[in-house]
């Protein structure tokens, strides 16, 4: 089913949604973001993952400092419509430390 941004839950979570960045090729879980609308239509108008940093309060898109982009090829949607995939060709290390993936911790079980 098509979705719109307007058709994304925003309001549920005081304005952001949980975006799951995907490798398109491998699968791999490269990094959980959140976006808020502005960063979302950012997205899709540019093809580049954007989004809200909640840290520094502000849009932030990846690679702008380091370089290491991710092309977006297809968005992903819910059910609930609150929470959303990017499926991205990545020119680089997703992570700020230099993994490939920001999910390179173990935690004992």
């Amino acid at each position: 089913m098509q979705k719109t941004v307007d058709d994304i839950d925003f309001e549920k979570s005081g304005g952001l949604v949980p975006v799951i960045v995907q490798d398109a090729h491998t699968k791999d879980v490269l990094t959980l973001a959140y976006a808020n609308k502005e960063s979302l239509e950012l997205a899709k108008k540019t093809k580049n993952s954007w989004f809200w940093s909640r840290s520094r309060n502000k849009l932030w898109m990846k690679g702008e400092e380091s370089g290491n982009t991710q092309k977006i090829k297809e968005i992903l949607v819910d059910c609930d419509s609150d929470a959303i995939i990017y499926l991205v060709e990545p020119s680089g290390p997703a992570c700020h430390l230099g993994q490939q993936v920001c999910f390179h911790n173990v935690l004992e079980i």
